[in-house]
């Protein structure tokens, strides 16, 4: 009889932990589309006013501003995530996702909404695909993170050289790895964040902290993977 209460508890806590688990994931999910979701309008809002786009082409540092203060928000939540509010770290969410749109608002100038809407959707289904790899897979997947995340240091150095280069073979080929890194990081990415998000016993602060940065890291390779499939096959106004 013991044998078989302890099998009973057993189960209903598998049940319970695979409930906290699919309500976290659903939620690392809705939040990064919500954040597309501001991005996307956000751009296109912001392409479509003449005075703000004149204003970011003919004052170079509005752009270095606003990456600055990305990579500043970036990093804060990296550190901090787990000593500020789950309220706070959801309004610093949206306040990013916002500024990336303010930003990303220059590829409308550069390429045709149509061919922006097609890489839209091609990375959707690139990034589903592979984000369900991440997440079904049973083969540890740290190697193949830890290779793109070495691999995007240098891809970063190099789209700094091309810059003063001008090479346009160059810059395919960075487009092209650029592609796979953010793909392979899109798969490792999904693993780690459904590793962490089962270790949670209940739908609480702290596990929605770490669903929502999980959900900020997925939506940081679906931008990354947008751009580089853009600069591959977007026709240019």
């Amino acid at each position: 009889m013991d044998n078989w209460n302890l099998n009973l508890n057993s189960l209903e806590t598998t049940r319970q932990q695979d409930g906290v688990l699919a309500t976290l994931m659903r939620n690392v999910y809705i939040w990064m589309t919500l954040a597309l979701i501001i991005t996307g309008m956000t751009a296109l809002l912001a392409a479509r006013s003449v005075a703000y786009m004149s204003f970011l082409l003919t004052h170079t540092w509005m752009m270095w501003a606003i990456m600055i203060a990305e990579l500043g928000l970036v990093f804060y939540l990296s550190a901090r995530i787990q000593r500020i509010t789950f309220s706070a770290a959801t309004i610093l969410f949206i306040f990013y996702s916002a500024l990336n749109g303010l930003m990303l608002s220059t590829i409308f100038l550069a390429y045709s909404a149509s061919s922006i809407a097609t890489t839209f959707f091609v990375t959707a289904g690139t990034f589903g695909a592979m984000a369900a790899i991440g997440s079904f897979t049973k083969k540890d997947l740290s190697g193949i993170g830890k290779f793109a995340l070495i691999s995007l240091i240098g891809l970063i150095i190099a789209g700094i050289v091309n810059i003063f280069l001008h090479n346009t073979m160059f810059d395919f080929i960075i487009s092209v790895l650029g592609v796979v890194i953010f793909a392979g990081l899109t798969a490792y990415d999904s693993q780690k964040i459904r590793l962490m998000l089962s270790q949670a016993d209940e739908v609480n602060d702290s596990a929605l902290k770490i669903a929502l940065f999980g959900a900020l890291s997925l939506y940081l390779d679906f931008i990354n993977l947008f751009l580089y499939l853009l600069r591959l096959f977007g026709s240019r106004d």
